[in-house]
């Protein structure tokens, strides 16, 4: 299977990176065949540190390759992707998926419509910390997730929720899995246009609530979820892959520690990719996922623009 990255910036290269890895390991089932990006000069230096072509064009670009990563700004993957879709093309399109939700679900059908892969960049999905997670979980009463990180001088052109929060809102969607009945939420800009900081409350049908707090002007990086259930809380740091759980025990509330085998989240998210546009699978995060966490979002921020 021929790969390949479109948008060779920060994000886009770490793709270009692990693929070139992964088709290193995978006895010629898989070759990272080009790259395009809006700087050729860009394009051409990533080309060559990972052994691939630097397209002249999307043309070029979607001519050499089966399976592909869209890893542009965010105004710019719908037209990138539904041109690449309607070349029969397997998309893993970097989150959020679109600006918007109309255009959101326009893709997932096109995929469908062509026979395509289409996953979204939901990387935390594929953090072993959440696969401990989902093997303790139960049922959900409260969650909270705080994910902070330093002024980013990236992704600028959208706010905090939708550059950072949606990993969490996804998330949450997946672990409830109970209609949404209703949000609060505020936030602010400091830096951006955009809210730079942003805290929302979701209330769940089932009576689970969630309260969620992203930042990217925090000094430290934090990236962490507590989930309470009837049983007892775990506490899990996506970031140091490390997690704690605590239950009610005879003697009073008992802590252990979380068995988890450390992994690159990218490159699991990447090989999952690889197999399901092999194998015609669905992803683990694909567009209909992908457009609810969007959905939530883009209402978040809608109340801290009216707030």
């Amino acid at each position: 299977m021929n790969v390949g990255v479109v948008g060779v910036g920060h994000i886009g290269k770490l793709h270009a990176r692990v693929y070139s890895e992964l088709a290193a390991a995978s006895a010629g089932l898989t070759r990272l065949a080009a790259v395009y990006d809006a700087d050729p000069a860009n394009a051409q230096a990533v080309a060559a540190q990972y052994g691939a072509h630097a397209a002249a064009t999307l043309e070029e670009f979607a001519s050499l390759v089966d399976a592909a990563t869209v890893a542009t700004p965010t105004p710019t993957h719908f037209p990138i992707a539904s041109g690449l879709l309607a070349k029969g093309k397997h998309l893993l399109v970097e989150k959020p998926i679109t600006e918007n939700t109309a255009d959101a679900r326009a893709l997932s059908e096109l995929a469908h419509a062509r026979g395509c892969v289409l996953q979204v960049g939901h990387i935390e999905r594929f953090n072993p910390a959440f696969g401990a997670l989902e093997s303790l979980l139960t049922r959900p009463k409260f969650i909270e997730a705080h994910r902070l990180s330093p002024y980013p001088q990236r992704s600028t052109e959208i706010g905090v929720v939708l550059d950072l929060m949606i990993h969490d809102l996804e998330i949450i969607l997946h672990l409830v899995r109970s209609p949404l009945a209703s949000v609060d939420a505020v936030g602010v800009p400091v830096l951006s246009r955009g809210e730079d900081i942003a805290n929302a409350r979701l209330r769940f049908a089932d009576g689970c609530v969630a309260n969620v707090t992203a930042s990217r002007i925090s000094p430290e990086k934090m990236r962490k979820i507590r989930v309470f259930q009837e049983d007892g809380y775990l506490s899990l740091d996506y970031q140091n892959q490390s997690g704690e759980i605590y239950r009610r025990g005879p003697g009073g509330i008992a802590r252990e520690a979380v068995e988890i085998e450390k992994d690159e989240p990218m490159k699991r998210e990447l090989q999952s990719f690889l197999e399901c546009a092999r194998g015609g699978l669905q992803p683990k995060v694909g567009g209909a996922q992908a457009a609810a966490a969007l959905e939530v979002a883009v209402e978040i921020t809608r109340l801290i623009a009216g707030a």
